[in-house]
């Protein structure tokens, strides 16, 4: 067994049951959803007591919004078939305290998609978890199939924040339609002269340039995500590095430990499918520009477009280097949400009252 296989088992064996928590009163434990076919999902969990599974095909549905789909269960698992669009949601009701667990896929089953996963359910603050189906991250979505473009119309977006610099824009434009598209141009060349030649298994000082690089896309994210109404999803190129920094600061703004806001930033190495987030460039379309030309050597990289984990010598996750970047700037993650990207108490509050239950 290789060192990158046993990584991937090692994380999806730690995050069935660290990143689907239950409640702590809940007898229903160790919940998780596991694709079994193009058709087939697993539902899994521990308990002592019978459970009752429900179903609904949107979230938010609650066990009155949704379907009975098994009763009394006392197997501890349940399979289920289901369309080639579909995005289940599963509601486990415990027979002894009525206590409800909601979860779901983590990542959508995407024919030609990389690393575009929910962000719900983490444990938060204030006991509550993260909403699921309300926000998405992902990796570049240029060769998305129909079928793939029909799964994603079921998540109602509204909003679609890009991370990535223009030039990886203009090679590599999403096929995602309907929903208001936003990004911020900036020169792949000119972050790369700000970071120096990366090294994929150094990347904590690049991490550290991200909280300043970075403000103007961040101040543009956290105003989609405060407007009533809305459903977004984020990306960069991997869905790992841009995205990951956000996706760090939204749960930490929702009171995800610092733990899981971890462990969910590795489930990249899992989930990426890096031959699904760029297209083949071509030279001719290279020599354009420099930043064309530096984008398309970096993805002729195998170094740096293979999946690995996102870890340094010390095992430490690469974004704990732009925590501690923040931290020495400005003191802490709260006076750097508030300071620079214009998230402050009250926003937090408003955050978490949209996005936890």
């Amino acid at each position: 067994m290789t060192n990158f296989t046993l990584f991937k088992r090692l994380l999806l064996a730690t995050t069935a049951g660290l990143l689907l928590a239950s409640p702590a009163s809940a007898e229903v434990m160790g919940a998780k959803v596991e694709r079994t076919g193009d058709t087939k999902i697993m539902v899994s969990w521990s308990s002592k007591t019978p459970v009752d599974v429900y179903v609904a095909d949107v979230a938010d549905a609650g066990v009155a919004g949704a379907k009975l789909a098994s009763g009394e269960n006392k197997a501890g698992k349940f399979e289920i078939n289901t369309g080639a669009t579909a995005r289940p949601y599963f509601y486990l009701k415990d027979s002894k305290d009525g206590t409800v667990v909601e979860i779901a896929e983590r990542a959508l089953p995407l024919d030609q998609g990389s690393n575009f996963r929910d962000v719900g359910g983490y444990p938060a603050a204030g006991g509550k978890h993260v909403r699921w189906g309300a926000v998405f991250r992902s990796g570049g979505t240029p060769m998305l199939s129909e079928a793939d473009l029909a799964r994603i119309q079921m998540l109602k977006l509204t909003d679609m924040v890009d991370l990535r610099s223009s030039e990886e824009r203009t090679v590599a434009p999403t096929r995602i339609e309907n929903v208001r598209y936003t990004a911020i141009g900036y020169s792949l060349t000119k972050m790369m002269a700000q970071q120096g030649p990366i090294d994929p298994t150094k990347l904590g000082g690049v991490y550290s340039t991200f909280p300043d690089f970075l403000i103007p896309q961040m101040r543009i994210l956290f105003q989609k995500l405060l407007e009533d109404g809305t459903t977004v999803v984020y990306n960069c190129s991997a869905g790992q590095d841009r995205t990951g920094f956000a996706t760090a600061l939204l749960l930490y703004s929702l009171g995800v430990p610092r733990d899981l806001i971890y462990a969910d930033y590795q489930l990249s190495t899992v989930y990426r499918r890096p031959q699904f987030e760029v297209p083949k460039i071509e030279p001719a379309v290279a020599e354009r520009s420099e930043g064309l030309k530096t984008f398309a050597s970096m993805m002729n990289n195998p170094a740096i477009s293979k999946p690995r984990p996102l870890v340094d010598e010390q095992q430490r996750p690469f974004i704990a280097g732009a925590f501690a970047a923040i931290e020495a700037k400005w003191g802490s993650v709260d006076n750097y949400l508030a300071k620079e990207i214009g998230v402050g108490p009250a926003d937090v509050v408003k955050l978490r009252a949209k996005y936890l239950e």
